[in-house]
C-alpha cells in the first residue's frame, strides 16, 4: 500500500500505525519528527504532478484543509482520494478509524482506544468557562460554530463565545475582542503561531492560555493526551 497524505494529523496517525506505507506528505507534516517520505508542497497548494508521480494507491485529505480544485485534479489523474470531514470529537474518532482502515490496518491501534478512553474518563466540570480563540490576527479571527477544536474545549469545560457565529472562522476586531471579557483568551500556536510575545499583549488584563495546536486542533495520537495537556494549560492560565 502506497499513501500520500495531505493533512498533517492523519500523517502522524497513518505512520505510527502504520510504518512504512506513507510515500508522501505535505510539508506541514511535522509527526513523527524522523518523517522521511517525499514532501509535496502545502495542504493548500500541493504539487499535483509530484504527487502523481509517486504513484500512491490512496491520498488522504479533509474537506477543511485541503481545497477541492487540487483533489480534483489528482482524480482527474486517476487517483483514489479519501476526503474526511471532522467536525467534533466522536466525528473524528471514526474518521481515524475508517481512514486506517483504508490504509489497510487489519486492527485499532492502541493509541486509538487510549485517545477514546482518555475523552471518556473525563469529569463533568463543576464549572463553565468562557473564552475567546483567535486563530489569526491581522486579520483578528477566531473560532466560531461547528469546528473540532471548539467541541474539545467545550468537553473540557470550555465555552466559546463565538460558538454560534454564523461563520466558522469570524473576523472579529480587536476591541469586540476585548469588549467581550471572556474568562480566558486560548492561543494556540498554529494556524498562527501564537507565543508568549506575540499574542497576549493585545489582551491587557485578560487571562491567556498558550496551548499547542497539536494537542487543540489535531485529531490523531496527541488525542490520547489532549485532555491532560490542554486542561494543564487552562488552569495555569486562571491561576
Amino acid at each position: 500500500m502506497r499513501v500520500v497524505s495531505l493533512v498533517p494529523s492523519l500523517t502522524e496517525a497513518v505512520a505510527v500505525s502504520l510504518p512504512g506505507v506513507l510515500v508522501g506528505a505535505t510539508d506541514w507534516c511535522s509527526h513523527p519528527a524522523d518523517l522521511d517520505v517525499t514532501r509535496v508542497g502545502g495542504t493548500k497548494n500541493p504539487e499535483v504532478e509530484r504527487i502523481i508521480a509517486l504513484a500512491p494507491d490512496l491520498v488522504i485529505a479533509n474537506e477543511e484543509e485541503n481545497r477541492a480544485p487540487d483533489l480534483d485534479a489528482l482524480r482527474a489523474a486517476g487517483l483514489e482520494v479519501l476526503v474526511t470531514e471532522v467536525r467534533d470529537l466522536p466525528q473524528a474518532l471514526e474518521e481515524l478509524a475508517r481512514v486506517l482502515h483504508a490504509c489497510g490496518a487489519v486492527r485499532r491501534p492502541r493509541w486509538l482506544d487510549e485517545a477514546e478512553a482518555a475523552w471518556s474518563a473525563l469529569p463533568v466540570p463543576r464549572r463553565r468557562t468562557t473564552a475567546v480563540v483567535p486563530v489569526w490576527r491581522r486579520p483578528w479571527m477566531v473560532l466560531g460554530r461547528d469546528t473540532f477544536a471548539g467541541d474539545v474545549l467545550a468537553r473540557l469545560g470550555v465555552d466559546h463565545l463565538y460558538a454560534h457565529h454564523a461563520d466558522r472562522y469570524p473576523r472579529i476586531p480587536l476591541q469586540e475582542l476585548r469588549a467581550a471579557v471572556p474568562d480566558v483568551v486560548v492561543l494556540p500556536d498554529e494556524p498562527y503561531r501564537f507565543t508568549a510575545d506575540d499574542g497576549p499583549e493585545a489582551f491587557p488584563g485578560l487571562p491567556c492560555a498558550l496551548v499547542g495546536g497539536r494537542h487543540l486542533t489535531w485529531y490523531g495520537p496527541s488525542l490520547a493526551q489532549a485532555p491532560r495537556v490542554l486542561g494543564e494549560a487552562l488552569r495555569a492560565a486562571r491561576r
